[in-house]
C-alpha cells in the first residue's frame, strides 16, 4: 500500500510494448535499472506494464534503437493530475490540503473488518473494542494489540483468542470462538444408563456395566439399558459406572396449525429517499425524520465509502430508501400452508434429533381444522438414546463394604 501511494505521488505511466522480441525491452529495463510492475502479457509479442514517470522518459530514449513500438495507455498520479490546475492556485492549494489530510488520515482507523465469529455478534465485538480504545478515528500506530486482546477476552469469555491488525485505514479483526468441552464423566460415580426416549433398540454396546436389553427390544423412556450394579460370585454386588452406546430407531409426531389467511405486504408505489454523510462516528443528515411521514415502510440502506486515489476516506455516503406498503389479507392455498408447515416442523425436528442422530424418513399429512390447516409430520429416526443417571447408594454401606 505504501509503494502504491509513493508511485501515485511521483506519477506513473501505463505503457504497452509490442515487438517481435519483446524480452529485449525487459532486458533493457534490467540493464538500465528501470523498475516496472503490473506486467501483463497480451500476446507473445506484446505486454503492458507500469513505470514511474522518470523511468518512462529514460526507457523511451533508450528504446529508440530497438525494433519495438511503445505506446502510452494511461498516465496516473499526482503530477498529471495537478498539471491541469497550474493557473488555478486556490484550487491547487485546496487539493494540497486535502492530500495532506488524506495522508495524515491514513494513520487512523476508519473501517473494521471482523472475521471468524459465528455465534458472537459483530456488534458485541465492536462494543468491546470501543471500550478498550479501538474505535473509528483511533490512531492506528498507538494501538497495543497485546493489551487489547487481553481485555477483550476478559469481556467476551466466548472468544478463545482475538487479533487486531491495522493496515492503512482498515483494522482487520480476526477471532476464534471457544468450543465448549463436553462435561467429563466421573468414572468414580456409580451410574446407570437409561433410555432418553421410547425406541426400538438397534445396537447396544456396554463399555462398563451390565447390558440389560438386546437388539430388537422395544423400550420406553426411563427404562434401564445398562446397569451399573454387577453381581459377582466372589464379592457379591459391585457398583460400577455404567457407560455405553445405545442406538435405537425412534419415531416423532409433530403438529402445528397453519393459518389459511395471512397479512400480506402490498407496496403502494410511494418511495422517499434520505441522504446523509458519516464522518467517522458523526453523521450529518440532509433530511428530517418528520419528512418521511408515518405508515408502514421497508428501509433499504446503501453505503458507499468515498476514496481518493484508491485510498479509503473517513467519509461514507449513505442513501436510505423508504418503500411504503399496506397490509392486506391474502388467502393461502392448502398446498402452500402445508408446505410452510412442513418446513417449520422439519426445522424443529432437526433441533431435536441432530445432537443425537439422523432423520431417516418423514411423512407429512394435513387436514382442515377450523379456520386453519392442521399439519402433522411423522418421522422415523436413528439416534443415540442412552442417558447416564446416578445410582444413589448408602454411604454407610459403601464404607462398611
Amino acid at each position: 500500500m505504501l509503494n502504491e501511494l509513493i508511485h501515485r505521488l511521483r506519477g506513473q505511466v501505463w505503457i504497452r510494448a509490442e515487438s517481435a522480441f519483446p524480452e529485449r525491452v525487459l532486458n533493457l529495463c534490467g540493464a538500465r535499472d528501470l523498475a516496472f510492475w503490473d506486467l501483463d502479457w497480451e500476446s507473445p509479442t506484446a505486454f503492458t506494464c507500469r513505470l514511474s514517470r522518470r523511468d518512462w522518459h529514460t526507457l523511451r530514449r533508450a528504446a529508440a534503437n530497438l525494433d519495438c513500438t511503445l505506446r502510452v495507455v494511461g498516465r496516473e498520479g499526482a503530477p498529471y493530475f495537478l498539471v491541469r490546475f497550474r493557473r488555478r492556485q486556490v484550487l491547487l492549494a485546496g487539493l494540497a490540503l486535502c492530500a495532506a489530510g488524506l495522508f495524515f488520515g491514513s494513520f487512523f482507523v476508519w473501517e473494521f473488518r471482523i472475521e471468524g465469529n459465528e455465534t458472537v455478534p459483530t456488534e458485541r465485538i465492536l462494543r468491546a473494542l470501543e471500550q478498550n480504545g479501538v474505535h473509528l478515528g483511533s490512531f492506528g500506530l498507538s494501538l497495543d494489540g497485546e493489551d487489547i486482546r487481553n481485555h477483550v477476552l476478559l469481556e467476551i469469555p466466548e472468544l478463545l483468542w482475538i487479533t487486531v491488525n491495522v493496515s492503512g485505514c482498515r483494522a482487520y479483526v480476526e477471532v476464534r470462538e471457544r468450543v465448549e468441552a463436553p462435561e467429563p464423566v466421573d468414572e468414580r460415580e456409580p451410574t446407570n444408563v437409561v433410555a432418553r426416549r421410547d425406541g426400538l433398540i438397534l445396537d447396544i454396546q456396554a463399555m462398563d456395566g451390565v447390558r440389560c436389553v438386546l437388539p430388537g427390544t422395544s423400550v420406553e423412556a426411563g427404562e434401564l439399558l445398562i446397569s451399573g450394579v454387577e453381581d459377582t460370585e466372589t464379592v457379591g454386588a459391585r457398583v460400577l459406572t455404567g457407560m455405553g452406546k445405545v442406538e435405537a430407531r425412534t419415531w416423532y409426531t409433530l403438529s402445528t396449525v397453519m393459518p389459511l389467511t395471512v397479512a400480506e405486504k402490498q407496496y403502494t408505489g410511494e418511495e422517499k429517499q434520505g441522504y446523509s454523510l458519516v464522518f467517522g462516528t458523526n453523521r450529518v443528515k440532509f433530511f428530517l425524520n418528520s419528512s418521511i411521514g408515518t405508515g408502514n415502510y421497508d428501509k433499504i440502506t446503501e453505503r458507499t465509502q468515498w476514496s481518493l486515489f484508491g485510498l479509503p476516506l473517513p467519509v461514507t455516503f449513505v442513501k436510505e430508501t423508504f418503500r411504503f406498503y399496506e397490509t392486506v389479507p391474502a388467502e393461502v392455498s392448502a398446498a402452500q400452508a402445508e408446505s410452510r408447515g412442513e418446513a417449520i416442523l422439519t426445522d424443529y425436528l432437526h433441533t431435536l434429533v441432530d445432537p443425537y442422530g439422523t432423520v431417516s424418513s418423514t411423512l407429512c399429512t394435513s387436514r382442515r381444522e377450523g379456520d386453519g390447516l392442521l399439519v402433522t409430520l411423522t418421522a422415523e429416526c436413528v439416534e443415540e438414546i442412552g442417558r447416564a443417571v446416578p445410582i444413589y447408594t448408602d454411604p454407610t454401606e459403601e464404607s462398611g463394604g
